[in-house]
């Protein structure tokens, strides 16, 4: 049993010599390859395009672009499941996935630093869902490599690693890109494509930290079930096919309910508020796509097209596991999961938006946000690894939620008041320590609940689930500021994570001990 889920103590000494230990710094390498891409679809992207002349409620939409971290684990069960040719065989399976999915990611940042999104949005935005969905590949592995290769007394201080070069990578992504774009280009109110053309190319070349890491590394050593249904190199295509075919439905039915869904939400904003109107319409525009995604590979795998055993082997026996052993509780688990991350997810997006309409320039901006965030980050994840292991996950779980909506309130203060870049930087650097101790904890609590029979699949679902609503609403999180205000916004923003410290102590006080998934495995 691991003292993460079971609340048992370690002491101080034990909790700190894990720092040292070899997997516990692999993960500060793989954390780095990991954090590059995210700024370049959300906080970069938005001053990118703010610069180019795009208005807030647009630019707050590109971050959808991202929505491949919130349904990775719709191709989960193919990374998890499918060797690749020659790859696999010559590295192993999590490793052959690994150095594809980052040489992907490379390839989408060079793709959209070849384009100018003032002269063709679309393909931007393209590039950026392309960019989205390589790297939730790359985390789909990342993190099933990160379970396999330690037991749960580690999962805390290799998350606390993880994070910490996650953090070093957005420091580079984010403030090394702003430092690039402004050498090369100009300040704000000053658009020149040269300097965000170099910025997004000289993040391509920092995958190559996450390249040089998985070609060193070991594969871990971990007994598998034996899935008979994907022993078939035949079969995998025809699995592949069909999760292309469901790809394609999906795109091609977002596209197409696109009209029919303006008109219900335009009939809807005659009797409701707008904003609200608009949300409603956007998760009835996102839900046809699936159902008729859903549908598609229903039908191809009735009619044969993939065995039946595969689709129960690659997405029904996980999800049954994960019910079977948390029973009841299973459903506020992943109510949990699903909001945990409310708060710093739909404030972030408009953050750096925030600090260019307070009148900071991009240079003061990486320097308070990205800089002075990036090192309490990584205090703040390194102290919440630590306490972890001494206190136990789910107590530092609570704390870690309770800091994360208490600091969106200090940003709601910053709204109010003069722009002060000494306030600036202490609630910056406050919210990024919260936002450490919650990550920390938080990681290692999804660690604690994967079965290493599943791990690639369940952990993708777990963390896909807890950044679909966030992400969502985070979409809306311009229109939001334009209705009601940035004060208003921000406090808003921390009320969501009230409920999240209801369901902590439910599900403590409901399991205050609980079998892990690893030792339900054995």
């Amino acid at each position: 049993m691991s003292d993460g889920l079971s609340g048992r103590q370690r002491s101080w000494g034990d909790s700190l010599a894990a720092l040292c230990h070899p997997r516990v710094i692999t993960m500060l390498f793989l954390g780095f390859s990991a954090g590059i891409p995210i700024l370049l679809i959300f906080g970069t992207l938005s001053l990118w395009l703010r610069e180019a002349g795009f208005e807030r409620t647009t630019i707050t939409f590109f971050s959808w672009a991202a929505l491949g971290y919130s349904f990775k684990f719709v191709w989960a069960p193919l990374v998890d499941k499918i060797p690749l040719p020659i790859l696999t065989a010559r590295l192993g399976r999590r490793r052959a996935w690994m150095l594809t999915a980052q040489i992907a990611v490379a390839t989408a940042i060079v793709a959209m630093a070849m384009n100018d999104p003032q002269g063709n949005p679309t393909v931007t935005a393209l590039c950026a869902v392309a960019l989205g969905f390589s790297a939730a590949t790359q985390d789909i592995v990342i993190d099933a490599y990160r379970i396999e290769s330690a037991g749960q007394d580690l999962q805390a201080m290799m998350s606390s690693t993880y994070m910490a070069g996650y953090r070093i990578a957005m420091l580079l992504a984010g403030a090394g890109a702003l430092y690039l774009a402004s050498i090369f280009g100009g300040d704000a109110g000053t658009y020149v494509y040269r300097g965000w053309m170099i910025a997004y190319s000289a993040m391509a070349a920092c995958m190559l930290v996450g390249v040089a890491t998985t070609l060193a590394i070991a594969e871990p050593e971990v007994a598998r079930r034996v899935d008979t249904a994907f022993a078939d190199p035949i079969a995998n295509l025809r699995f592949v096919g069909v999760f292309l075919a469901a790809a394609g439905a999906f795109a091609g039915g977002f596209v197409i309910a696109a009209a029919p869904i303006d008109t219900v939400k335009a009939a809807m904003a005659g009797a409701m508020d707008p904003l609200l109107a608009g949300f409603i319409g956007e998760v009835l525009h996102l839900s046809a796509a699936i159902a008729l995604a859903g549908g598609v590979a229903w039908g191809l795998v009735v009619l044969g097209a993939a065995p039946k055993r595969m689709l129960i082997e690659g997405y029904v026996e996980p999800l049954a596991d994960f019910v079977r052993r948390h029973g009841r509780l299973a459903f506020l688990i992943l109510a949990l999961i699903a909001l945990y991350r409310i708060s710093d997810v739909v404030m972030g997006v408009i953050a750096n938006v925030f600090y260019s309409d307070l009148g900071f320039s991009k240079e003061e901006i990486a320097l308070y946000s990205k800089t002075y965030g990036l090192f309490s980050t990584i205090a703040g994840s390194f102290i919440g690894g630590v306490l972890s292991m001494r206190y136990g996950v789910t107590r530092m779980l609570f704390v870690g939620a309770l800091l994360a909506a208490a600091s969106n309130l200090l940003f709601a203060f910053v709204a109010i008041q003069a722009a002060d870049a000494q306030l600036l930087t202490a609630v910056i650097v406050a919210d990024n320590i919260s936002a450490g101790i919650a990550s920390a904890a938080f990681v290692a609590y999804l660690s604690g609940l994967t079965n290493v029979s599943f791990t690639a699949m369940q952990y993708a679902l777990y963390t896909s689930l807890m950044t679909l609503a966030p992400k969502l609403i985070a979409g809306y999180s311009g229109s939001m500021v334009d209705s009601l205000g940035y004060p208003t916004f921000f406090t808003v923003t921390a009320l969501m994570g009230l409920p999240v410290l209801v369901l902590i102590a439910w599900i403590a006080r409901a399991a205050p001990v609980q079998q892990t998934a690893q030792s339900a495995a054995e």
